[in-house]
């Protein structure tokens, strides 16, 4: 195999960063969650969670997407996602990263034929998602085992296709001992082939910043790791600039989702886009415009332009005028959706 140095492995190939274009970081092309879901509270809830996708039914299931049973999957769903892909590139988009690990039931199979058929780089990755999306059997796999499956998938692949990324790689709160296996055996592999690295944390705001303690302490490389979903994970800016401090990327992916009811951590309120917006206007007058990446991490049904959502092309349509019309630069802009994530994916070694 050749260096993979200054280069970006899709699943069509190695490619320069350069031409990665406008770049999605965080989105799932194909997944599964039945770990996600969320038992009906009440009488409309239990009628309603196998309900059929109709304009009447919308409203709930935005409200309530991990009780609606229908909406766990993106299963049968591959001529949506290849017409919102070519309506991405119509907008200027050209790579997606899918985050789909195993726990999520990845196909990367699938993801080759969307990349064939529309012209969009597609980057897939490895690793393991949270503890309780795992079976028994990855439960017990040791750090080596872990290191072993993600470094083959990385240089060899599997069919031709091989991994671009780690991640992303998933936590709960408290991060249980199979969850810091798998951050050390990531870190492990990441020192030894100069792997881009992306996390899930877990929904507490001292999250974050222990992960990227376990990561660092097992030869984890801060410059080339990103923490993703920071928009369900901090409401308080100071605690934000505090962990922006330790140097990993800063990823606001949850553009899209402007219900306020976060069924997953009720505690927490889901900001807006404009609040999201903000928050990163707040990083780049800290300094911190190198560091931040945006996405969607699209992974329900409902979220599909097919099924009324705001699809894969919402960056670039409304997230982008908007942040230029919130004194957002230009060349901030072009930074946050080219720059930063090109530089991400790119291999160190």
């Amino acid at each position: 195999m050749t260096s993979t140095m200054g280069k970006v492995i899709t699943v069509l190939g190695v490619k320069k960063p350069e031409d990665l274009g406008v770049v999605l970081p965080h989105e799932h092309l194909n997944i599964q969650i039945p770990s996600f879901y969320t038992p009906p509270r009440g009488q409309l809830s239990e009628q309603m969670q196998n309900a059929p996708f109709e304009m009447q039914n919308l409203g709930w299931i935005r409200q309530n997407p991990y009780t609606h049973k229908p909406n766990l999957t993106m299963e049968g769903e591959f001529d949506a996602i290849k017409n919102e892909l070519l309506f991405f590139k119509e907008n200027g988009g050209q790579t997606v990263v899918d985050n789909t690990v195993c726990g999520l039931s990845p196909d990367y199979g699938y993801l080759k034929r969307l990349s064939e058929s529309t012209g969009v780089n597609i980057i897939c990755g490895t690793g393991f998602y949270i503890h309780a999306a795992q079976t028994e059997s990855v439960l017990n796999y040791s750090e080596e085992k872990m290191a072993d499956i993600m470094r083959s998938d990385i240089l060899e692949g599997q069919d031709g296709i091989r991994r671009g990324i780690i991640g992303e790689i998933g936590t709960s709160w408290p991060v249980t001992d199979f969850e810091k296996r798998s951050l050390r055996s990531g870190a492990l592999v990441q020192e030894e082939l100069g792997c881009p690295v992306i996390i899930h944390p877990g929904r507490n705001a001292k999250a974050p910043s222990e992960i990227t303690r376990i990561l660092l302490e097992a030869g984890g490389i801060k410059d080339h790791i990103v923490m993703s979903h920071l928009d369900r994970t901090f409401s308080d800016l100071n605690m934000l600039l505090d962990f922006a401090e330790l140097g990993t990327y800063l990823e606001y992916d949850l553009f899209g989702i402007e219900v306020s009811h976060y069924q997953l951590t009720e505690s927490f309120d889901m900001p807006s886009d404009a609040q999201r917006i903000q928050f990163i206007k707040s990083l780049l007058q800290e300094g911190y415009e190198d560091k931040v990446l945006i996405s969607h991490d699209i992974h329900t049904k409902h979220r599909l332009m097919k099924y009324g959502g705001h699809g894969f092309s919402h960056t670039l349509i409304n997230i982008v005028p908007k942040m230029l019309s919130r004194d957002i630069s230009h060349q901030q802009v072009d930074k946050i959706i080219k720059c930063n994530p090109q530089r991400w994916l790119t291999f160190f070694k």
